[in-house]
């Protein structure tokens, strides 16, 4: 049995709802995540270590993703989005989804570290 589980990630800067001079830049992402392995799936929990430029790591847990808790049959996949307010302009995001395959078994699907960065004009 093999648990395959891919994750992507796109990430947009939200001008709208940062706070410049308080020093909070907003971006949300939307993660696709598609079970590619040969035996369903559920997401379980979630970990995630959000890091800004200086160095200041913040780390979230809990169950599920956005209230949810969805099974992923083999080719399925599962699109949400969500957001972090980090201190600096730059900054980046890892973690892992504790799943639990159809026959039980826990695995963690890794969240490969992306980056939260505004974009920018080139001239």
């Amino acid at each position: 049995m093999q648990n395959k589980i891919d994750i992507d990630v796109e990430v947009t800067y939200l001008p709208n709802q940062s706070n410049l001079p308080n020093g909070q830049y907003a971006y949300a992402y939307t993660i696709t995540i598609t079970n590619k392995g040969n035996s369903g799936a559920q997401l379980r929990t979630r970990r995630w270590l959000i890091e800004d430029e200086s160095g200041l790591v913040e780390e979230v847990v809990g169950e599920g993703v956005i209230g949810l808790q969805p099974h992923l049959s083999p080719g399925e996949s599962f699109e949400y989005s969500s957001g972090a307010i980090i201190n600096t302009e730059t900054g980046s995001m890892k973690g892992a989804y504790g799943m639990i395959n159809d026959e039980g078994q826990r695995f963690e699907a890794i969240i490969p570290e992306f980056v939260l960065s505004k974009p920018y004009t080139l001239h």
